[in-house]
């Protein structure tokens, strides 16, 4: 039973007919992790703790450098040389005292990644390199959990939804990560608009709500990218590889 300044707070979601009182109390018992406290996950983190989900998780091994600030909203000049997921957890916890944050202060891989993952509803991948996005995929896929992947760089951003078992993942996209270690640096080397994450991270954000709240139509086999300089997205169709792990095959 949500409190009276509770009812307040989410007064705009609870007047609409697919959340109501029922739904905003399912965000609220809701555990969504995000891997990745920078640029997608700054805008991800602080609209999910706005919309109440009760508990978001935070991993992340980086500290706050003054590059970030261009583009990573949930740190200030002031946090420069702290953790990020001290950082995120302070604006989280000022702006929506309801959150509960939990967070991983470490690189995330082979060896704690399920770990990390279990407890949660729904994970969102906010990583800037290959290897941990096929990580994500390849440990959410093997224990059933939904993600939602989100990619930036330069002016271009890209974001899609998994549910293992049920639709395409990563891997049917890009089977491999690349070889060439430009091409998998690029996000460092290349630059990025400020804004984009805050745009794809927003379409993130509301994945996990929907799935959450188990409403509208997820992005599964859809995979949508958008374009700042044009602002145009386009949707591209994406299909089960049958040699894939994700696949019912």
């Amino acid at each position: 039973m949500m409190t009276k300044e509770q009812t307040e707070r989410y007064a705009r979601h609870i007047m609409l007919e697919k959340v109501g009182h029922a739904g905003q109390e399912r965000l609220l018992a809701g555990k969504v992790m995000i891997i990745g406290a920078g640029g997608l996950g700054s805008p991800i983190a602080l609209y999910l703790a706005a919309a109440g989900v009760g508990t978001i998780g935070l991993a992340d091994s980086d500290r706050v450098e003054l590059s970030n600030l261009q583009r990573q909203i949930a740190h200030h000049t002031a946090d420069l040389g702290r953790p990020k997921v001290v950082s995120a957890r302070e604006k989280i916890t000022a702006m929506n005292p309801d959150v509960n944050v939990t967070t991983f202060e470490t690189r995330v891989d082979s060896s704690n990644i399920k770990g990390i993952i279990e407890n949660f509803d729904f994970v969102i991948d906010a990583t800037d390199n290959f290897d941990t996005k096929f990580l994500i995929n390849d440990a959410c896929v093997s224990i059933g959990k939904p993600f939602s992947h989100g990619g930036i760089l330069q002016f271009n951003g890209q974001t899609m939804t998994v549910l293992p078992g049920k639709s395409p993942c990563y891997r049917c996209i890009f089977p491999d990560p690349p070889e060439n270690e430009e091409v998998a640096t690029a996000c460092s080397r290349a630059g990025v608009m400020g804004i984009l994450p805050g745009i794809i991270g927003s379409l993130q954000a509301t994945e996990a709500i929907k799935h959450l709240l188990d409403i509208g139509d997820l992005l599964t086999g859809r995979l949508l990218t958008y374009n700042a300089l044009s602002l145009k997205f386009r949707e591209i169709p994406i299909k089960q590889n049958s040699n894939c792990a994700c696949s019912n095959d």
